[in-house]
């Protein structure tokens, strides 16, 4: 569902994020299909690609970010590792 404080994505960032969602998990590994994360409203080139455990349910992002502790995961540690999975072959 679409903010209504949000821009549209533009064609560019939805492939973006149809590719985001293909990934596995940034932090357990878990197999796509994965919900895509984006650190800040809008910022989708440097979205995550997470799955439903990872990003909303309460031991994720949106909890208590327990799997991301026992992870030793960041954000920006996830951002770097989807960053080098969209870019490498």
């Amino acid at each position: 569902m679409q903010s209504k404080n949000k821009r549209a994505q533009s064609k560019a960032e939805r492939r973006h994020v149809a590719r985001l969602a293909e990934l596995p998990c940034a932090v357990c590994g878990a197999a796509g299909p994965s919900e895509v994360h984006e650190p800040e409203q809008g910022y989708w080139w440097i979205a995550i690609p997470l799955c439903h455990a990872c990003h909303q349910l309460p031991h994720g992002w949106h909890g208590t970010r327990l799997n991301w502790t026992r992870n030793k995961m960041t954000e920006l540690k996830a951002i770097n590792q989807t960053i080098g999975k969209v870019f490498t072959p």
